[in-house]
């Protein structure tokens, strides 16, 4: 018998335990600091850093006791609500691996995910869990759970289990499964606006080193009152604000959905003092009856990001919301998602960049040879960081083109200045080829956004043959407001170059968008293709 190699083994075992650091963890420290503090607050409920992690805990056990293990597929598909976020610590806790899936996909894509994905458990509300049923395909699906839910299921979901009820008689004490730091933990599926949805693999690692870089480079505190209002299912929400308000000890109230007269009523009665949303929502909110009608004096941190903010709409928000202060944060899922900062300080001394590297992100933007271009020129925007991916689920030749040179590529393009501030372009994929020449969809928006009377604008290029792609800009109006194609055209024309003015003007009343605000120009393509 080798001693020396057992005591060996033992040490490692308990090296790795004592200096891990996992989503898990995060939850144990900050109920370990302030057990009292309140977590979150949801529909009436109430719960401090004790109660939550003893829900965690019981939640954990309840699917160790039902077989699930370490590495296995678990798809979670709901609105927001307090068990999306017992479910992702508990499935963290025992090692399982989260795919938040968007409930507004096609059961087609459902399906693809399910499969692809190789899901072996269903975690659900009772609205979506006959989508996630009639999306199991080849799967086996070993377990299946209804959050936000009691009571015995018939008909159709008598093969389901409400989790209140699995969990009611399980232990509280931690559970304590071996896991890694850079064990998988979720698989993040992108949108899929250009194929099929990729499977976007983030570790522990990966997400709490973006944690630390939001919490310090957006100035986050303990303090902090967070309104949760945009999709959980979607990185930016989920990783930019609620993980690390956990990791901090911050309280969060947890909304359904994206409303703007119950987030606005929601700042004013729970004092809250962060909020993010992206562009699209801040517009919503700014146009509704309710904003100047609530106090909304206590918000004092307010974040956009998920597309790009128009300057007017930025402009606008500053006026009206005098006591607070303004980050613009950039990245994409592949990063966890948070891989630039614009500080409040640069808003208007650096209007419309995207602003910096965090504080655990190393960028650059290069030319088409992986070479480093000159300040001032366009490129696609790299990086280097522990945030990122492990790479693409059962995808090797994705993750191998988009870590070419040994840098993550955003398929963004952007200009650096000389002081290190990156200026978001485009993506390669919205750049609009007009007579051989490449024009910005967002300079056009930009210009539009300064006509009086324009609510939103989204600037796409449909098929032409003669021009090969003609700009084309579809046009919300503000209530009241008379707008005509000519007044668009002429006013573009006296700011932009002749072959950017828009080809083609439309108005409508609304624009497509999925749940995290992020209009979908894929549909606007297809639609004005065929209309044109």
């Amino acid at each position: 018998m080798n001693v020396d190699a057992n005591v060996s083994e033992d040490l490692g075992g308990m090296l790795v335990r004592a200096r891990r650091n996992t989503l898990g963890d995060l939850l144990t420290r900050t109920r370990d600091r302030m057990p009292e503090k309140i977590a979150i607050a949801y529909n009436g409920q109430r719960l401090n850093y004790a109660e939550l992690d003893d829900m965690v805990n019981r939640t954990a056990r309840a699917f160790l006791a039902d077989g699930m293990e370490k590495g296995d597929m678990a798809a979670v598909m709901s609105k927001n609500s307090l068990d999306f976020i017992v479910v992702k610590f508990a499935l963290a806790r025992i090692g399982a691996v989260m795919i938040p899936i968007n409930y507004m996909l096609s059961g087609e894509d459902v399906r693809y995910i399910v499969e692809h994905a190789e899901v072996t458990a269903f975690i659900a509300s009772e609205e979506y869990a006959p989508v996630l049923d009639a999306s199991a395909g080849r799967c086996d699906i070993r377990q299946r759970y209804v959050m936000d839910a009691m009571g015995v299921f018939k008909g159709d979901l008598a093969d389901w289990t409400a989790l209140s009820d699995v969990r009611a008689d399980c232990s509280a004490a931690l559970v304590d499964v071996s896991i890694h730091d850079d064990d998988l933990v979720q698989v993040l599926y992108t949108s899929g606006t250009e194929s099929r949805p990729k499977g976007v693999m983030l570790t522990h690692k990966s997400l709490v080193s973006e944690y630390v870089s939001c919490i310090v480079d957006g100035k986050m505190e303990t303090g902090d009152v967070l309104v949760h209002a945009l999709p959980l299912y979607h990185s930016a929400q989920l990783h930019v604000f609620l993980g690390p308000s956990i990791y901090l000890g911050a309280s969060g109230v947890i909304l359904e959905a994206a409303n703007p007269e119950v987030i606005l009523k929601t700042i004013e009665e729970e004092g809250a003092t962060q909020l993010f949303a992206p562009p699209t929502v801040w517009i919503s909110l700014l146009r509704h009856p309710d904003f100047d009608k609530r106090d909304l004096s206590s918000l004092q941190k307010c974040y956009y990001g998920a597309a790009i903010m128009p300057r007017e709409i930025l402009k606008e928000l500053a006026e009206r919301l005098p006591h607070a202060r303004f980050w613009n944060f950039y990245g994409q899922t592949e990063v966890a998602p948070l891989a630039t900062a614009l500080q409040p300080e640069d808003q208007l001394r650096k209007l419309g960049s995207a602003g910096v590297p965090t504080l655990n992100v190393q960028t650059k933007i290069v030319g088409d040879d992986g070479n480093e271009v000159p300040c001032g020129d366009i490129g696609e925007i790299v990086h280097r960081t522990p945030h990122t991916m492990k790479g693409y689920l059962h995808d090797p030749e994705k993750t191998a083109e988009v870590f070419k040179n040994g840098w993550f590529h955003s398929g963004d393009l952007g200009v650096m200045d000389e002081e290190g501030y990156i200026t978001i372009i485009d993506r390669k994929k919205d750049m609009i080829n007009t007579g051989g020449v490449n024009v910005s969809s967002r300079e056009v928006e930009e210009t539009i956004y300064q006509i009086d009377g324009v609510s939103e604008v989204a600037v796409i290029g449909i098929p032409d043959a003669y021009w090969i792609e003609a700009v084309t800009a579809i046009i919300v109006p503000k209530a009241g407001a008379e707008l005509t194609k000519q007044v668009v055209e002429d006013f573009c024309r006296e700011r932009l170059s002749s072959f950017k003015v828009p080809k083609y003007v439309d108005f409508t009343d609304e624009l497509p968008k999925n749940p995290s605000g992020k209009v979908l120009k894929r549909s606007l393509r297809a639609k004005y293709e065929t209309k044109k």
